[in-house]
């Protein structure tokens, strides 16, 4: 027996689809049974398995057990929960070998897909694509595994709370929060949770619902934040956090209703962090900004950029020890205290932590940052088979001009002004830029650079790609 996946679905990070067009229950059925035989190969016996709240969720996860169970895999159903509590049964759980997640994560509602940990490693790049050449040459192992259910919410409600150990509680008992779960996985987790914090919690769209009928759950769009925004107005409270539909990216707004972007987050938790671990290394993506890298070296750290991905950024955490990491997109990891993976709900209590800590407001601790101005994340349509070439071509071109140019990823470029950054997406057919200045005059200049390059490789900045 074997199987062909749509060319589509098998990703730089996970794997994706469009439901009843390039992903269905054959799919996961595979899917199980190559991600079982990797497990077997390996000297593994055990995978935990999790699913968020879309309606296709379920049904992917009988097949999927059924596909990992026929590769002689027994599997510990976790049921339906955001994506962190599928990684903390993968790392907390005895004798699990791995761990697979069915989420569309913060894609529309007819999406699906599947998340990864392989031995308690992220599995993505080549570790993807081999489940397809498994799955086409059948080069699958044959056993009868057994499945169990495991219900482990409020065990892993526990070990959130843990992240406020030692914070006095007299603290806490003054706080306002409103949290919006966007109908998505994080919900339930977040009504248990809340009901054991003290404070004054106002809760949003908690029951999940994978239509999605209030908003979008993707925090990292304004427009996805007015409910929140309103929420803190309306209340008076102290800030807002909200969470994709698998809760693995927070957003964040502070009590006078502005955005905490991810980077900006992470220069609060540096803060936080420093002061117990000096000189710890701090990773960020690309597209963070400059703020950030100076923030962390001004209170002693090591700021390290690295190249966007959840997956490679895990990967650059294991390697170099670091304790702390984070991108744009609102993926945030703590090692420190932690187990390293992306989880926005443990986020957010570090958020509640760290603010009682530093003994400033969240409201206090956004309007210390320096007032940059800067573009959003803007990604440009271009044909799949010339998004690395282009910026092959903006390197040289770049190289010959003696730029200040950072190639962790694409080509970030300093000047004067500030920066800006033009790299290719690993999951779309699209290139993404960014810019960033001290006012309005740079950051024209530094969008009329990113208009010349991609000139000068026959493209133009038209109409933006969406998610």
């Amino acid at each position: 027996m074997t199987h062909k996946f749509h060319a589509t679905i098998l990703r730089e990070y996970d794997i994706r689809g469009i439901i009843g067009q390039t992903l269905g229950s054959d799919d996961a059925r595979a899917i199980g049974r190559s991600f079982g035989t990797r497990i077997v190969r390996a000297g593994g016996k055990r995978v935990a398995v999790g699913y968020d709240g879309r309606v296709s969720s379920p049904i992917l996860e009988h097949a999927l057990v059924e596909g990992l169970n026929a590769s002689g895999v027994d599997v510990v159903r976790v049921g339906m929960g955001p994506t962190p509590m599928l990684y903390y049964a993968a790392a907390s759980l005895d004798q699990i070998d791995g761990g697979i997640q069915i989420t569309g994560s913060h894609n529309p509602a007819n999406y699906n897909g599947f998340k990864m940990v392989f031995e308690g490693r992220p599995f993505f790049g080549p570790d993807i694509l081999d489940l397809g050449t498994l799955a086409e040459t059948g080069d699958w192992t044959s056993g009868n595994g057994t499945h169990e259910t495991l219900d482990i919410m409020d065990e892993y409600v526990e070990r959130l709370l843990k992240g406020l150990d030692g914070i006095d509680s007299a603290m806490l008992e003054r706080l306002s929060i409103a949290w919006d779960c966007g109908n998505g996985a994080a919900g339930p987790v977040v009504e248990k949770l809340t009901a054991r914090l003290p404070g004054k919690h106002t809760l949003l769209f908690t029951e999940v619902d994978g239509n999605f009928p209030n908003h979008h759950p993707d925090p990292t769009e304004e427009k996805n934040l007015l409910d929140l925004k309103k929420a803190v107005a309306d209340g008076q409270l102290d800030f807002g956090v909200a969470f994709d539909g698998d809760g693995d990216r927070i957003g964040a707004i502070d009590g006078e209703g502005r955005i905490i972007w991810g980077d900006q987050l992470l220069m609060i938790y540096a803060e936080d962090l420093l002061a117990m671990e000096p000189g710890s290394t701090i990773i960020a993506d690309v597209k963070a900004s400059r703020a950030l890298f100076d923030r962390v070296a001004e209170l002693g750290g090591k700021p390290l950029m690295w190249k966007t991905g959840h997956s490679l950024i895990k990967s650059k955490m294991k390697e170099t020890g670091s304790p702390l990491a984070g991108e744009m997109s609102g993926h945030v990891f703590f090692a420190h205290q932690y187990y390293g993976f992306d989880d926005a709900l443990y986020a957010a209590i570090r958020l509640i932590a760290a603010s009682a800590r530093l003994g400033r407001s969240v409201t206090e601790l956004r309007g210390a940052m320096p007032a940059m101005i800067n573009t959003p994340e803007l990604r440009f349509q271009v044909d799949e088979s010339r998004k690395f070439a282009v910026i092959d071509e903006v390197k040289a071109r770049l190289e010959a001009e003696d730029a200040d140019v950072n190639a962790t990823d694409g080509a970030r470029v300093n000047t004067p002004d500030g920066w800006w950054l033009l790299r290719a997406s690993n999951t779309q057919d699209v290139l993404v830029a960014r810019a960033e200045s001290y006012s309005q005059d740079g950051l024209d200049r530094l969008m009329g650079m990113i208009d010349a390059q991609l000139a000068a490789s026959g493209l133009e900045r038209g109409p933006q790609a969406g998610h």
